[in-house]
């Protein structure tokens, strides 16, 4: 498929909710997470373990929650029912969408409700915490409890995704790739980053999610900046573009960055895409089980520096890791880059985006999502094949 050659409503017009869409997590799977968690925390000699609101609380709960200032969490004993712990007010909120059994305490606005946490467990108990609780709220429990840390607990179970999970995974990710197939067909000389940040929105909600969850248009000399430059670009002949979207499908997320020419780029920036897809290659390959994070990250950077990149993270080169875990978060553990030493297993999500930058000339980013299976990676999304055709 080339470049351009379309129009906003035409490509609108043809999108409709996804046909087929993968089924929710069921309570019996949250249940199933319940105990793992639970057997893991007796290992670890846990009494408890203390999960704040955020992607941690749904993936126990179904609690889709925020966190703000004020605590709702869940204190998941070794032994005994699950105990939610939440504002008064909101007790109506969260209880319709909450999916387990849980003995629900709640506190007023003048109250601490840490205290609600020591009063259910016994003086000297082992607490783990949440790696994303609040220091403060984490300092306000001291007294009394042996704190520690539960990612061993938390990150440990969220790392493998079930099929179930891998499925509403894969429903994102083909949504979003559809979504980015079409954008590129919208492109045209004077259009605004604006109007593609627009459309890319528009498109998902089309397709029956809520939306993009975030969205970076970058043209020409902007793609050689990450995470892009302020101000509203618009698009000429001849420029490299760069569209990195994603969005949510019942929680779990999707991220995709596609790179490519709008009419004709330079011979030099054609050899760093080659180099950009040869790199995303050598890291899908490295994947299997038993292999350290780290050594994915090593395989793509000794494609870039035997063609003379970095070494490390100096530019021209790859400026950060090469890929992150993904999920009911967008960036989770563990992550692709050296120094991460967690162990691959069948179940674990990542990105695998290589990125090149030629210092404040251009970017090429590739990024797409595998998951490790029994005996190596697949993909959730197929590579990009060409800098001129996109999609094929």
């Amino acid at each position: 498929m080339t470049v351009g050659g379309s129009r906003i409503e035409a490509e609108l017009a043809e999108l409709a909710p996804w046909p087929a869409p993968a089924p929710p997590i069921a309570v019996a799977e949250r249940h199933m997470r319940i105990e793992a968690a639970r057997a893991t925390m007796a290992a670890a000699g846990m009494d408890a373990i203390l999960v704040t609101a955020g992607p941690s609380l749904r993936y126990f709960t179904g609690i889709g929650w925020s966190p703000t200032e004020r605590l709702v969490a869940l204190l998941l004993p070794v032994s005994g029912p699950p105990i939610l712990i939440c504002p008064a007010f909101e007790l109506g909120s969260l209880e319709a969408v909450l999916t387990i059994p849980a003995d629900i305490r709640l506190w007023q606005e003048d109250a601490a409700p840490e205290r609600l946490v020591r009063d259910a467990l016994r003086p000297g108990a082992t607490l783990g915490i949440d790696p994303l609780l609040p220091f403060a709220t984490a300092e306000r429990l001291r007294g009394g409890l042996a704190l520690v840390d539960a990612a061993p607990v938390i990150d440990g179970l969220r790392m493998r995704k079930s099929p179930a999970e891998l499925a509403l995974m894969a429903q994102a990710m083909a949504m979003t790739l559809e979504v980015q197939r079409r954008t590129a067909r919208i492109l045209a000389p004077g259009i605004r980053a604006s109007t593609v940040r627009r459309f890319v929105d528009d498109a998902h909600r089309a397709l029956g999610a809520a939306g993009s969850t975030f969205c970076a248009v970058q043209f020409g000399h902007a793609t050689a900046f990450p995470h892009g430059l302020p101000g509203d670009q618009r698009l000429a002949e001849d420029q490299l573009v760069l569209v990195d979207t994603g969005c949510l499908v019942d929680g779990y997320h999707s991220d995709l960055t596609r790179t490519y020419a709008f009419g004709q780029v330079g011979d030099d920036i054609r050899a760093t895409w080659d180099l950009e897809q040869a790199a995303q290659a050598a890291a899908f390959a490295a994947v299997r089980p038993g292999v350290r994070c780290e050594t994915i990250d090593a395989a793509a950077r000794a494609v870039l520096e035997r063609a003379g990149l970095g070494p490390d993270y100096r530019l021209p080169g790859l400026p950060h890791r090469t890929g992150h875990g993904i999920g009911l978060a967008i960036h989770e553990p563990a992550y692709l880059v050296r120094g991460d030493r967690t162990v691959l297993a069948p179940g674990m999500c990542f990105s695998n985006e290589p990125m090149i930058v030629v210092p404040d000339r251009y970017g090429v980013r590739l990024e797409d999502h595998f998951h490790v299976t029994d005996d190596g990676a697949a993909w959730f999304t197929p590579p990009q094949p060409s800098i001129d055709r996109p999609f094929g």
